[in-house]
């Protein structure tokens, strides 16, 4: 396509002019950077986004943010707006010799002409290391100004060399009014749907809500819920013009103006009155709401670190909800039945011994049967986990314990508690003295277990909650026989 000016932009694919038969959301694309909605923390006059978009500065950039966050978009605004050459590439289908190609026109086109080429790269966290390393020169002398696009971590995903050099801008979530703002745009705007249909406030709400912070997912749903309005036989009943008075055929739309401003006529525009979209049109065209995870991106480690963090932290409704995400989202159920059998130990420990039991059971019950039903054993299991009185008193006792094994605290064996069944064993002195605990009669005997260098540490400590207070309670009396200096 030609950008103003005469100068040249390759453009593939999605960049091109939009045809009139293009997806909703890809038509209600903001076309200046006035109109991108959601990103104030951007937006602010001179920051890098203005500049990128402008051309002000040629340093590079990585968007990182949700799906429907507008990463696109600004790439969009890019190709539109600028006078440098924009060549789009896509993760999914593009090597290291379609990078290197871009980079060579890239230093051609800057010796002819003296003009600079954007380079957008979408999915960009699916670059090898080696694609990603194949960048880093062009983009170090700015051959490339790079515009890379990215759902993922960029810390886990993009190799530090290439992140260095670039600015990483963080697109956010848009909250329900932003998605809501752009819903109602798309119902009224030429562009969009033209005020040919219009919703009740229950099916807006409801859109809003599960679109999860994903325009494009609003759209999309608004879309197939349009089509399904303004099919013959639908049952989205028509909006009544003022007075209940049926418009006639075709007269021009006239949307109730009592309709919350979520419908206007289409200004001499002729046809079919305006459908209202009610709730359960709404229900057909969303059917379910996507769950943003991704098992081998930072969602996963970030949904699973905030369901432990519920656990530990007693809220069992919380726990339940990252419980509910991860198996909407297809989790492995072993995996979080691993995570709970972990858990039962780290932090619930001595104070109910039971923990450990449940969340064994739960493993073994998910191994047995799979999902469906696993999922009830995994819920109750964190039901009890979460419920369950807390101590890490296991989990400090052992790292204390590593710590000094690692600091060289090790010491030998005491002779008493050596082998003491081979031959030859005895003339060593291997377990002469050793007392049998089970021949007192509280099965507990004066003695020294520990090597020198760690007598008298106290590595385990246990906490007053639960189960634990009793064990606190006898472990006080068994410190003290053991280390006691004889019969006591």
């Amino acid at each position: 396509m030609s950008e103003p000016g005469g100068s040249a932009t390759a453009s593939p694919g999605e960049f091109a002019d939009v045809p009139p038969g293009a997806p909703l959301a890809v038509r209600m694309r903001p076309r200046a950077i006035d109109e991108l909605v959601g990103q104030a923390h951007l937006l602010a006059p001179g920051a890098p986004l203005h500049q990128l978009v402008s051309g002000d500065s040629p340093m590079s950039v990585i968007l990182w943010g949700p799906p429907g966050s507008g990463k696109t978009t600004v790439a969009h605004l890019v190709a539109r707006s600028s006078q440098r050459r924009f060549v789009a590439l896509s993760a999914l289908s593009a090597g290291v010799k379609d990078v290197r190609e871009v980079i060579a026109a890239a230093k051609a086109d800057r010796r002819r002409s003296g003009r600079a080429t954007v380079l957008f790269i979408d999915e960009v966290h699916r670059f090898t290391k080696t694609q990603q390393d194949s960048l880093l020169a062009a983009v170090e002398d700015r051959t490339v100004t790079l515009l890379a696009a990215t759902t993922e971590n960029p810390y886990f995903s993009i190799v530090s060399p290439l992140l260095s050099r670039c600015v990483l801008l963080t697109l956010r979530a848009l909250d329900e009014v932003a998605v809501g703002g752009l819903v109602d745009r798309a119902l009224t705007d030429e562009r969009g749907l033209a005020g040919t249909v219009t919703l009740t406030p229950e099916a807006r709400d409801h859109l809003v809500r599960l679109a999860g912070g994903d325009v494009r997912k609003a759209l999309t749903a608004l879309e197939a819920a349009a089509s399904a309005a303004r099919a013959p036989g639908d049952a989205a009943r028509p909006e009544q013009a003022s007075g209940d008075a049926a418009a006639a055929p075709g007269d021009a739309a006239r949307p109730d103006p009592a309709a919350d401003g979520r419908a206007s006529a289409v200004p001499g525009a002729a046809g079919p009155r305006t459908r209202m979209i009610d709730l359960a049109t709404i229900e057909a065209a969303i059917d379910v709401a996507a769950v943003r995870y991704d098992r081998d991106g930072d969602g996963h480690y970030d949904v699973t670190s905030a369901f432990i963090k519920s656990m530990r932290g007693s809220d069992v409704d919380a726990a339940l909800h990252w419980l509910a995400r991860m198996l909407v989202a297809g989790e492995d159920p072993r995996f979080i039945a691993r995570r709970l059998v972990i858990f039962a130990s780290e932090d619930v420990g001595m104070a109910d011994p039971t923990a450990l039991q449940v969340a064994t059971a739960a493993a073994q019950a998910v191994a047995l049967i799979g999902l469906p039903e696993g999922q009830l054993n995994l819920a109750q299991a964190v039901v009890h986990l979460a419920t369950a009185p807390k101590s890490n008193s296991v989990t400090t006792a052992i790292f204390a314990a590593i710590a000094d094994v690692k600091a060289g605290r090790t010491g030998n064996v005491p002779p008493a508690l050596r082998d003491a069944h081979y031959a030859g064993a005895k003339g060593l002195g291997h377990g002469a003295g050793y007392r049998y605990p089970h021949d007192d009669p509280r099965a507990v005997v004066a003695q020294q277990y520990a090597p020198d260098e760690v007598v008298g540490r106290d590595y385990y400590q246990p906490s007053s909650h639960g189960a634990e207070r009793a064990v606190s309670e006898r472990l006080d009396k068994l410190r003290t026989i053991i280390r006691s200096r004889g019969d006591s």
